[in-house]
């Protein structure tokens, strides 16, 4: 099945003087054509090969053609790839097509000149992780799989983990950082906006039986290594594959560059890496692969499993929440245009501050919340009384929504003959915000 989805294409260039011969090549897919390049080795004779799956998000091929370079000069022939667009987006993603794309690689590769096709394996970085033990435990053709910080635990709990340590790596404590790490994953997974967001890996390593090189930086911060490692070695033991090697590189970070702490990233792979990975590939056609794994690297906090939504958790009924107040404040001033008349004193004053409040508030939320689930949860910036400034002035707004929203509440009731309609759907807009704002830590401490 797998060869019918498969056409490779491939068009040698000529070597550089002194450098490694590459090679275009182009197979399909899922109906796609994707493109790539070989970098061969040197010298005569059937090399090992190795195609490499991305990481997460846009990626050419060039952006792995230091790592493919230097396995060319081990003697392993490379496949690097421009990963597909079509299909694959922030919202959307599916690793079995992916892992098909890598399949498709495998066969062209396996039928490169100078390759021995029985000695073909895939790498995997990050999300490439999940992929290559997926493409593996599919086809017998893929001769081995090395992973470089794979996650033993599905996307949106590895996620939640990342978002919460960069926080808290930043001074922020409190409910931003549940708010962002547990209701914020929780909600996009059960939007169905965060792309394979359950994926488990476990049962796929279950089903892999090729030998497996599993490395990782002692300081990631992206994937909980620990829990990775432990997952590995447990996973593989049990099912009888003990042919693996699981490495941890000290002052390593999530992709083995070198870093002082897990969070910068310095020039530099960290040394030992790029060699062990020739070594181990030549080192195949030896023999079986005896198991050897090194201790789980110590973790600041474990990760955990998130809890699916209660019924008022729906997206769509937060949404519709959220709508509902918005609209509510903004009805206070827009109707305010068409009328003749002033409200009398004593609830025209906190009507006003409750609408300017609310206002801001729900539209703010919006506005942070977006910013903070596309990046900038992971460089929060300026910190006061363990949160961000934007989270902090968000805070202190809501606090001013809902004493203003009683206020208005006392005044217009003392005077129910004045503001009719207007001032109850404002006071209406208050009662609705107070449990969204809770649920999403905005009234939380």
């Amino acid at each position: 099945m797998i060869a019918a989805l498969l056409a490779a294409v491939m068009a040698v260039s000529s070597p550089v003087p002194g450098a490694a011969p590459t090679g275009d090549v182009s197979f399909a897919s899922h109906g796609v054509t994707l493109r790539g390049t070989v970098v061969a080795p040197e010298g005569g004779g059937p090399a090992p090969g190795i195609v490499m799956v991305h990481g997460s998000g846009e990626h050419e091929r060039d952006d792995y053609r230091t790592e493919a370079e230097a396995f060319a000069k081990a003697g392993i022939a490379t496949l690097i790839y421009d990963k597909r667009t079509e299909g694959y987006s922030l919202f959307e993603r599916d690793y079995s097509v992916l892992a098909d794309d890598a399949l498709a690689a495998v066969q062209a590769l396996r039928s490169y000149p100078g390759v021995d096709p029985a000695r073909v394996g895939v790498w995997g970085l990050s999300e490439g992780g999940w992929v290559a033990p997926l493409a593996a435990s599919k086809s017998k053709d893929v001769a081995f799989a090395v992973t470089v910080g794979a996650n033993g635990v599905s996307p949106d709990r590895q996620q939640s983990w990342a978002f919460e340590t960069y926080l808290r790596r930043g001074g922020v404590t409190g409910s931003m950082v549940d708010m962002v790490a547990s209701t914020n994953m929780r909600t996009l997974a059960g939007a169905g906006v965060f792309p394979e967001a359950g994926y488990d890996p476990v049962p796929v390593l279950e089903k892999v039986r090729q030998p497996v090189l599993g490395l990782w930086g002692e300081l990631d911060r992206l994937t909980p290594p620990g829990e990775a490692v432990r997952i590995f070695r447990e996973t593989l033991e049990r099912t009888g594959n003990r042919q693996y090697t699981l490495k941890v590189f000290p002052q390593a970070q999530h992709g083995l560059r070198r870093t002082t702490d897990g969070f910068d990233k310095l020039d530099g792979f960290v040394p030992g890496y790029l060699e062990l990975v020739g070594t181990w590939v030549n080192g195949l056609k030896d023999g079986p692969v005896q198991p050897s794994a090194d201790p789980p690297p110590v973790q600041a906090s474990e990760s955990a499993a998130l809890a699916p939504l209660a019924w008022y958790e729906a997206p769509w009924s937060q949404i519709a929440v959220w709508a509902l107040a918005l609209l509510a404040f903004a009805a206070y001033p827009v109707t305010a245009l068409f009328r003749r008349r002033k409200e009398v004193v004593p609830f025209a004053r906190p009507a006003r501050w409750l609408a300017s409040t609310g206002l801001l508030a729900t539209a703010g939320f919006l506005v942070y919340y977006i910013a903070l689930t596309t990046g900038a949860a992971m460089a929060p910036g300026p910190v006061l009384f363990g949160r961000t400034l934007p989270w902090l002035a968000l805070q202190l707004i809501s606090v001013g929504v809902v004493v203003a929203g009683v206020l208005t509440a006392v005044s217009w009731w003392r005077r129910k003959d004045n503001g009719g309609v207007r001032v109850g759907l404002l006071v209406g807009g208050a009662v609705v915000f107070v449990p969204w704002a809770v649920h999403w830590g905005l009234l939380v401490p």
